[in-house]
């Protein structure tokens, strides 16, 4: 009888082994630290605006409706960044000594551009049109959630083709008329009827599709 639990040729699988047990633990760390980091899954992502600009102040305290700002979100597949020049319609008269905006008014001054960190980020093989969405009453706050009570704007949703497709696939619970598309208090869910909805989706023809090339083009 054999002394060997194992055939001699199992030998050589040792150095791979011992590669494997050492390098294994390594990338589990990582899957965790920084796979499962709300950076990587984008849910809960924050990053450092180069001016602290308070949604809460500005839409909720103040009530500045979102189209103001973004004002080309209605007939544009983007939502533009607003310009400096937006910024100091309002502030050339109000704080304007404060250094929380000095990069608002060195922009101003100089012409160049703040460099603003995009937060809703989609990749480059999406395409999503603002305008279709919005005008057709979906809300700001179904992607972007209670913008009007963020200090410091941060990402709602996965924005993911599973997500995405959710809702094509069941539009009804996202629809509200499209006069309340900014309106952050306006719960479509408890302010109207499933028939109403419905009548929503009846009237405005939403049926959206499924097909690949809907958002892949």
């Amino acid at each position: 009888m054999s002394r060997f639990l194992f055939p001699r040729w199992s030998n050589a699988l040792l150095p791979t082994i011992l590669v494997v047990g050492a390098v294994l633990p390594l990338y589990a760390v990582m899957f965790v630290a920084y796979g499962l980091s709300p950076k990587t899954l984008e849910v809960g992502y924050m990053p450092t605006q180069p001016v602290p600009y308070s949604h809460a102040l500005h839409v909720g305290t103040l009530g500045i409706d979102c189209r103001y700002c973004h004002n080309t979100v209605e007939e544009s597949g983007f939502a533009a960044v607003p310009p400096t020049q937006t910024c100091m319609n309002c502030h050339t008269q109000i704080h304007v000594q404060s250094p929380r905006l000095a990069p608002v008014r060195e922009s101003y001054e100089t012409g160049k551009p703040i460099e603003w960190v995009k937060v809703h980020k989609l990749a480059d093989y999406a395409f999503f049109n603002h305008a279709a969405h919005v005008n057709r009453g979906v809300g700001c706050v179904e992607c972007h959630g209670r913008i009007d009570q963020m200090e410091v704007v941060y990402r709602v949703a996965p924005l993911s083709m599973g997500w995405c497709l959710d809702c094509h696939r069941n539009p009804v619970d996202a629809l509200r008329p499209p006069s309340e598309v900014t309106n952050m208090n306006f719960d479509q869910r408890r302010d109207m009827t499933l028939e109403q909805r419905k009548a929503l989706r009846d009237r405005y023809d939403i049926h959206p599709s499924e097909n690949c090339s809907t958002c892949h083009r």
